[in-house]
């Protein structure tokens, strides 16, 4: 885990934030490298996840992380959430659900994506 992958607790609910704000796409690839590491640890089904793009950069191998990511640890994931889209490339979001057969709705601000995870 780092300053950019932890664990946040909100309304009772542990949420791992993984803030990819201002990372060169270097670092939005290395931050994804280190997801199974951690999800994998949680019971399958379990984990809540609130990822920030916002002013994020990415290159065709951050993107190719990102989508290979998502398919792995989708056993473990019980939902995810996107902030700060705006830079990710265009249609990207709507291939990484057909590609993963995940959903990752976005949201405009934080507090609405937080309170989208933890509704049952």
């Amino acid at each position: 885990m780092t300053d950019r992958t932890r664990f946040v607790t909100y309304q009772s609910k542990q949420i791992l934030q993984l803030d990819m704000s201002q990372c060169s796409a270097r670092e939005v690839e290395e931050i994804f490298r280190g997801m199974p590491d951690v999800v994998t640890t949680h019971p399958l089904g379990s984990v809540l996840i609130l990822s920030d793009f916002t002013g994020a950069s990415f290159d065709a191998e951050a993107i190719r992380v990102l989508k290979e990511t998502a398919v792995f640890d989708k056993p473990f994931v019980r939902k995810s959430a996107f902030i700060g889209t705006e830079n990710l490339p265009q249609g990207f979001v709507e291939t990484l659900k057909s590609f993963s057969r995940r959903d990752f709705p976005t949201f405009e601000t934080r507090d609405e994506a937080l309170a989208w995870l933890v509704k049952d």
